[in-house]
């Protein structure tokens, strides 16, 4: 039987603890229009829109990350892809169904917190998006779906390769965060929101599918 690869049941956790932990403090503070919050917001929103705006190229390839290279569906399609592969080449139905159910997990809970909070999106920035703003929808994809990425190839890795991987997917993640912020799509407790709890969610999946005898960080044997 292979061994199992990934993060090991302590570090899950303590994504998970932290990961809530962190969303529900700022969750209170948001929904309680705690002002410091409020003022550093507004303050990195307008810097950010003047500094974009400074410089139409600065904008279209801003524009361009987030809305083709790290938009969600990007996520979701290298996902596919690895899922396909897995299912077809490696049998490996316990991990795609895990990595459906984590991007998933990351969707239904991020619509659901948007309509509970309701948060208005800052305006008359660079780019509005619409739906609620708290948490980002983009970059809890992008937290949960590059950790999808990640756990899922780390069997089939070399040690030299993991660290580039690794690289990768954290550039990306970061990326997105950066650039709703810049273009004024998220506040700046939106994003940082989104990165803590995609990963609570991404730990509570392998958590739930371990404690079912599933574990997805267990590869399927070779055939």
């Amino acid at each position: 039987m292979p061994g199992r690869s990934g993060p090991g049941v302590r570090t899950l956790a303590s994504l998970l603890a932290v990961g809530c932990a962190v969303f529900a403090v700022l969750a209170v503070l948001v929904e309680s229009a705690w002002a410091p919050l409020e003022r550093l917001d507004a303050d990195v929103a307008k810097t950010s829109d003047r500094w974009v705006r400074a410089d139409s190229a600065r904008e279209d390839v801003l524009r361009i990350l987030s809305d083709w290279v790290w938009d969600p569906f990007a996520f979701r399609g290298v996902a596919l892809v690895l899922c396909a592969w897995l299912w077809w080449r490696r049998r490996a139905r316990r991990q795609v169904l895990w990595a459906a159910v984590a991007l998933g997990a990351a969707v239904g809970t991020s619509g659901l917190c948007k309509v509970a909070f309701d948060r208005p999106r800052p305006q008359g920035m660079a780019v509005t998006g619409p739906g609620g703003s708290f948490p980002s929808g983009h970059v809890m994809t992008a937290t949960v779906g590059a950790g999808v990425v990640v756990l899922l190839l780390l069997p089939y890795l070399s040690s030299r390769v993991r660290p580039w991987v690794y690289a990768a997917a954290a550039v990306s993640v970061v990326g997105v965060g950066f650039t709703r912020v810049v273009l004024g799509a998220h506040y700046l407790s939106d994003v940082v929101a989104g990165w803590f709890l995609g990963a609570a969610v991404l730990a509570a999946s392998v958590a739930v599918f371990a404690w079912r005898g599933a574990d997805p960080l267990v590869p399927p044997e070779r055939r």
